[in-house]
């Protein structure tokens, strides 16, 4: 079970770094200083139509047509790298941002409005930072030579070395990341007005009040700040201003605060002024109470520090109900649990985490997964406050039970008889027989052939006492006591000791599993292959 848990979110981390969408490309420059000087001028034109644009119509067409030009503006101000220009454009600027796409591509075409938008919010802030794409599938050659392998990628090169990009996808993430990364990573408020802007246009950040720019404890504040990958660090020495960000700021000299914008909107850090206690604060904190699964958050929500998560699948409008009591139970529980809510309609996101456990979002659902030791767990009872508190505390304290996924009891049992999750104990560890389990999956490319091979012998040691043939469909039964992981799997489980059972090569003709069985068994009724059986065996 720990295997399938870590399987799943390493193809959800692939899955991601893989998805891509058509953009439309700008017309290629081959030569460096042209493409800059060119961009420029574009830009000087831009700002001289803006100058002149006036009145307009009243606001209608303006407006309507706003928003396509702020784009196509953004767009304009990303250098588009050729594999002409790509290497004299990375080696002649000091710092540049790049972001390798290619135009069939879901999650570039995602990110390139962002992206570009990035780009312009860096220029307004008078980042000399060079912004650039380039489609990697059309020009391989400078894509090959600049270290992209998939797609989006985006890469900081700094005096010509590359940088691997960590931040978030949208516009403010990129943005905070690029100065980070370039030598701004804390921002500086020195009066009220720039506080009140700054507080318009952050949603979540971490405020810093020191009486002095210096001394360990700042030391320490602006290297978190630069090594945090997401939020936002801001400081001021003027515990008015801070007051404007963080309310509830006290007499002291010096403070750290996490500012989000929900309900819980304060967190004080009450911790030493150290790096790795300051970001493990972030960490532990920067999360609502109750997060709502993206495909922009999801890598973050996975690789989160907090490694006991509660994930409950609902629709929308049933997630609008549950919403005040999902905060309600979450608030005890905050840095110790993680709440995630899962839109069943987002296939992508919902339907690996439902098939991991073999269920279908007929209502709501929830479920958990302690990613210390890799184990998953159901709420088998409906979702109220009461038992939803219950499962909660389990997860916390540690004795709920893990879940496996089992089809239903079959009914017969026939030549080869259906093992399932919830029968495995009474069928193979608990049996008084000798078992002869095929652990298959519906997908193997080998499984039929073994199968075939399986349904000759059980045909052959048909009515022999003290021994069955059985098998199991992993992809839809799990127990604690199979773990397995190439399919097929042939298991023999002696009748005097099932807790050691025997791996059987798949590679093993007929005869050779018949010699296995009637040596391991020790049977009395002479049922081997004799020579005259030989040249009949594939008739069996």
């Amino acid at each position: 079970m720990a295997t399938s848990w870590r399987v799943l979110r390493v193809t959800l981390l692939l899955f991601l770094l893989v998805r891509c969408l058509s953009v439309a490309s700008i017309t290629l420059i081959d030569d460096a200083d042209d493409d800059l000087e060119g961009l420029e001028e574009l830009l000087a034109i831009d700002e001289e139509e803006e100058q002149k644009g006036g009145g307009g119509d009243g606001g209608g067409a303006s407006s309507r047509s706003s928003e396509a030009e702020l784009l196509r503006r953004a767009q304009r101000i990303v250098l588009e790298l050729s594999n002409e220009n790509a290497k004299k454009v990375v080696d002649s600027n000091e710092a540049v941002l790049l972001l390798g796409y290619t135009p069939w591509c879901p999650r570039s075409a995602e990110l390139m409005p962002r992206f570009a938008e990035a780009a312009t919010t860096l220029r307004e802030m008078g980042s000399s930072l060079v912004v650039a794409k380039l489609d990697a599938e059309r020009h391989a050659k400078a894509a090959s030579l600049l270290g992209i392998k998939g797609f989006p990628t985006i890469l900081l090169f700094t005096n010509g070395t590359a940088l691997a990009y960590r931040g978030g996808f949208t516009k403010e993430e990129i943005v905070i990341w690029a100065r980070k990364k370039t030598g701004v990573p804390v921002i500086r408020l020195s009066s009220i007005n720039d506080a009140e802007e700054f507080l318009r246009q952050h949603q979540i950040f971490i405020i810093g009040l020191f009486e002095k720019y210096e001394g360990p404890e700042h030391v320490e504040f602006v290297k978190a700040a630069t090594t945090d990958n997401e939020i936002q660090f801001v400081e001021t020495n003027d515990i008015n201003i801070a007051k404007v960000l963080f309310p509830e700021v006290g007499t002291e000299k010096k403070f750290i605060g996490l500012v989000k914008s929900e309900p819980e909107r304060y967190e004080k850090f009450v911790d030493n002024f150290e790096e790795q206690k300051i970001l493990q604060f972030v960490d532990y904190n920067k999360f609502p109470l109750v997060t709502i699964l993206t495909e922009l958050n999801s890598a973050r929500v996975y690789s989160s520090a907090i490694k006991l998560q509660v994930f409950i699948f609902a629709a929308a409008n049933e997630f609008k109900d549950l919403y005040p009591l999902l905060q309600d139970v979450a608030r005890p529980y905050k840095t110790n649990i993680m709440f995630v809510y899962v839109d069943n309609a987002e296939d992508n996101l919902a339907k690996p985490f439902l098939t991991l456990y073999g269920l279908e979002a007929e209502k709501p659902i929830v479920t958990a997964f302690d990613n210390r030791i890799g184990s998953k767990y159901l709420l088998e009872s409906d979702l109220t406050r009461n038992t939803l508190e219950e499962f909660c505390s389990g997860l916390l304290q540690g004795y709920l039970p893990p879940y496996f996924k089992s089809e239903p009891i079959p009914n017969e049992k026939g030549l080869i008889e259906k093992v399932v999750g919830k029968t495995f104990d009474a069928s193979v560890l608990d049996s008084s027989e000798n078992i002869f389990l095929e652990v298959y999956t519906p997908w193997c490319f080998d499984c039929e052939a073994t199968s075939k091979q399986i349904e000759k012998l059980a045909r052959h040691f048909k009515g022999l006492e003290n021994f069955k043939f059985a098998r199991i469909d992993a992809s839809s039964n799990e127990h604690p006591k199979l773990q397995i992981n190439n399919y097929p799997t042939l298991l023999f489980y002696p009748a005097g000791d099932k807790s050691n059972p025997i791996k059987v090569s798949k590679k093993s003709s007929l005869r050779e599993l018949i010699a296995f069985i009637n040596k391991n068994i020790r049977s009395n009724d002479g049922r081997g292959i004799t020579d005259s059986d030989h040249n009949k065996k594939d008739e069996l």
